[in-house]
This record gives C-alpha cells, sequence and structure tokens, in this order.
C-alpha cells in the first residue's frame, strides 16, 4: 500500500488509495481504503492510526518546515521500519501533465504544485483556478493544456482576523468567523468576519476574471478548510476538492510508476 502526507502549517493530511497506480479520473471517483488528519503539532497519534498497515512506499509534502518533516520521518521510521522507501515530493518544471511556469519552478511551493496536479487529472482540458484556502489562501492559474501560469499568496481567514487584532488598538480577536455573515454587518465581531470572506471572495473572483480574459471559460477548484464557507460567496463556476493535495501526489506517484524516488526535502 502507498501511504500519501499533505504535511501543513496547521494540519497533517494523510491517505492510503485503494489503488496505489491507479488515481482518480474525476472528483467522484475518489476513494480512500485509510485515511485521516491531526494537527501538526500532535503527530504523535500517527503511530497509533498507521499501526498494522502494510506500508510499502510513501510519498510526503511538506511545507511546515524541516522540524516538522525531521518529526514526520522519525514518526515513519518507527512505525514502518528505516526499509519503506519515502519521497518527498518537490516542484520540477514538468509532471503528470502539468508544466510548471515559475520563474524557478522549484521556489513553487510543493502543495501548489501538487494541488494544481491533482486538479488538472480531475478537471482535464479546462482551464482553472485553484483555490486552495488554509492557513494562507493560494489562487493559483492553470491554462487547458496543463501550464501552471503562476498565482498569488494572501493570508487565510483566520490570519487576516487575528492580524486586525494584534495590530489594531480596538477592534476584538474573533475566534470563529460567522459562516453566514452578511455584506453590512450590524456589530464588530461580524464586520471582521464579513471583511475577511469579502477579501478572499473577492480576491478569487478578480483571479478568475483575469485568467478568463486569457483563456475564455475557466472553473474555479476550491480546496482546503475555508472551501465550504467560502463556496456561499463566491459568483463564479466552482467545484470543491477535498484532500487536493493528497490527490495531486496520487496522480505523481502513478505518473512516476516508481512513486518512491527520493525528491529533495521541499
Amino acid at each position: 500500500m502507498l501511504l500519501l502526507i499533505d504535511a501543513g502549517n496547521t494540519l497533517v493530511k494523510w491517505a492510503v488509495p485503494e489503488h496505489a497506480m491507479q488515481p482518480p479520473a474525476y472528483p467522484g471517483a475518489v476513494r480512500w481504503r485509510h485515511s485521516g488528519v491531526v494537527a501538526s503539532a500532535d503527530l504523535a497519534q500517527l503511530a497509533q492510526a498507521w499501526q498494522g498497515m502494510d506500508i510499502r512506499g510513501v510519498m510526503l509534502s511538506n511545507v511546515a518546515g524541516a522540524a516538522l518533516g525531521d518529526g514526520l520521518l522519525a514518526l515513519l521510521f518507527s512505525v514502518f521500519g528505516r526499509q519503506v522507501p519515502i519521497a518527498w515530493f518537490a516542484s520540477v518544471p514538468e509532471l503528470a501533465g502539468v508544466r510548471n511556469g515559475y520563474r524557478n519552478p522549484a521556489q513553487l511551493g510543493c502543495d501548489r504544485f501538487a494541488a494544481a496536479i491533482g486538479a488538472h487529472a480531475l478537471f482535464p482540458r479546462q482551464a482553472l483556478i485553484v483555490a486552495t484556502c488554509g492557513t494562507a489562501t493560494t489562487i493559483d492559474a492553470l491554462t487547458a493544456a496543463g501550464k501552471f501560469v503562476g498565482g498569488m499568496i494572501l493570508p487565510g481567514l483566520g490570519l487576516m482576523a487575528s492580524a486586525l487584532a494584534r495590530n489594531t488598538a480596538q477592534l476584538p480577536k474573533i475566534e470563529k468567523i460567522d459562516p453566514f455573515s452578511t455584506p453590512f454587518a450590524d456589530n464588530t465581531s461580524d464586520a471582521i468576519g464579513s471583511g475577511c470572506i469579502a477579501a478572499q471572495a473577492g480576491a478569487i473572483e478578480r483571479a478568475v476574471a483575469a485568467h478568463r480574459a486569457q483563456q475564455g471559460s475557466v472553473l474555479c477548484v476550491l480546496a482546503g478548510g475555508a472551501a465550504s464557507m467560502l463556496l456561499n460567496y463566491l459568483a463564479v463556476p466552482c467545484e470543491k476538492v477535498d484532500n487536493l493535495v493528497l490527490i495531486g501526489l496520487h496522480v505523481a506517484a502513478a505518473e512516476l510508476n516508481q512513486p518512491f524516488t527520493v525528491f529533495p526535502l521541499c
């Protein structure tokens, strides 16, 4: 079995696909034999979740830094032994039908590259905006032919709200943004939530409009923890896809047909 790991700044997501070398061809075909998620600070919980699995290789995307990577590596060795091959996924000039248009291809975050690969595999021959809404929000453009044009990065919903509380004297820190926020709130907490949602949705819609001017018809693919909330506020064609990075890792492993080639640490 193949273990896929998406290590982010807040969460570590993982999955074991039903068929290691047969990635899904459309969103409804995504099937995991096992899957889970833990907070990045709670890696030890993964040992119990993985215990007893017959893992033959690991494909891992890590954007949370070397310390988390080292912790995951030690955990994988302790559960599966040192004989299990581990592939550290990284951004390369071209893979699985996606051409990396970054000026320095290696500089593109490996999670963004994996998400682009997953989105292109699920929605082939379509121009896409891939918006991943997590700790940070990344909004990336792909052509129908699979060229990763580039993208934008902005603070996620939580970071936006935290920044307001941290850098102003009278605005409160809000613990949760109301998913049913109205455009013009009648209290300060909801006004902060409304502003953050408008900023996120506006950035995504602006990206779709700019890409549409070059490519014609454009589909927005939404992923990440805030995707469900933002979906209600977007006035553009959207598809929400869960675990898009893991899907991209699965597609990349199948494309390589030797999923455990060791890439440099991202």
